[in-house]
């Protein structure tokens, strides 16, 4: 057996600007710089200035901002 097999999943990941992620979670790019200052989000890597982000990283920060705010009702 080869250590190849144990090769991570996120080096296939594709990333994704704000205004996908935002599109995607449906919210605002705006909703998505919030999530990156408050430590919900971490981007995943730039394109120039632009932050990147895994899908998959977008729609954690969207489960734990919305189970946050349904907690405090």
């Amino acid at each position: 057996m080869t250590g190849a097999t144990n090769v991570s999943k996120a080096v296939n990941t594709p990333l994704i600007t704000a205004e996908l992620a935002a599109d995607e979670a449906g919210v605002t790019t705006a909703t998505i710089r919030k999530w990156v200052q408050r430590g919900h989000l971490r981007p995943a890597g730039t394109q120039g200035r632009r932050r990147l982000f895994r899908l998959e990283d977008v729609f954690a920060a969207e489960r734990t901002t919305h189970l946050a705010r349904h907690h405090d009702h």
